[in-house]
């Protein structure tokens, strides 16, 4: 397990067990390949990000994220793969979150992309992301490095 603080300073724990932290957790977020490129969404508010949201009721975490992959870029994944989880031990609540991997198998257009601006594909992830304006919070602690590492360890990306 890691543990590290996030852009706002919370304690964030890390682990590619099982469902750690929950079996029903509250949250998702999919890393996206796309013909070799990394897709992400430009979220209105919070910039580039991988697709991600809350789970519905009466909706599993795996579901929650094809839906939110679909919602926020147009992708659909051909195939999803769990990959860990994290919790966020923040100042007002604890949030559990499921990382996910997904190959993309096609790009649609559509009218609403929600609370973005739709799909962004990306060769390379810029080296100074942390410090990059144009990304995310969510972009910028260690889940992120942390889990590309883990996903060239496990053969599912080079």
């Amino acid at each position: 397990m890691y543990e590290f603080k996030d852009y706002y300073q919370n304690t964030v724990q890390l682990s590619f067990d099982d469902q750690p932290f929950s079996d029903s957790p509250k949250h998702v977020w999919v890393i996206c390949r796309f013909g070799g490129k990394w897709l992400l969404t430009e979220h209105e508010d919070r910039g580039y990000e991988f697709p991600g949201g809350k789970v519905e009721p009466m909706e599993c975490a795996e579901e929650a994220a094809l839906r939110e992959v679909k919602e926020e870029t147009g992708a659909r994944v051909k195939s999803l793969k769990y990959l860990g989880q994290y919790k966020v031990l923040g100042k007002e609540k604890v949030i559990v979150k499921n990382i996910y991997f997904a190959d993309i198998e096609k790009l649609e257009e559509q009218a609403d992309y929600f609370e973005t601006k739709g799909p962004v594909l990306f060769h390379e992830l810029p080296e100074n992301l942390s410090r990059n304006k144009k990304f995310s919070f969510i972009m910028k602690d260690s889940v992120l490095p942390i889990s590309l590492k883990k996903l060239k360890e496990s053969g599912w990306i080079e």
